[in-house]
């Protein structure tokens, strides 16, 4: 599975896609340092498959990489969040 990322200004998309079609995607907005996640989606066909957390570890290590700090302002976000303790280091 490759992460792909598209980003225009300070808006952004990383998302996957399985069979040529969407299967998930984290949309999020970088502003004074900080990358806030405000949505996660994985379409049915692929939940189950981790597709999501994989997303939010591929945000966080992006973060980490662009010297960025996370807002997780989704609901899944927060919960992958405060479930991996090895994503707490970029934290806002």
């Amino acid at each position: 599975m490759q992460i792909k990322q598209q980003i225009d200004g300070d808006e952004g998309l990383f998302f996957v896609e399985k069979d040529n079609k969407p299967a998930g995607e984290v949309r999020f907005m970088i502003n004074d340092g900080e990358i806030e996640i405000y949505h996660t989606e994985v379409d049915p066909e692929f939940q189950g498959q981790k597709l999501g957390e994989e997303l939010i570890e591929y945000a966080a290590n992006y973060a980490r990489q662009n010297q960025l700090k996370v807002v997780p302002s989704c609901t899944f976000a927060k919960t992958v969040f405060a479930r991996n303790k090895a994503l707490q280091d970029v934290l806002a």
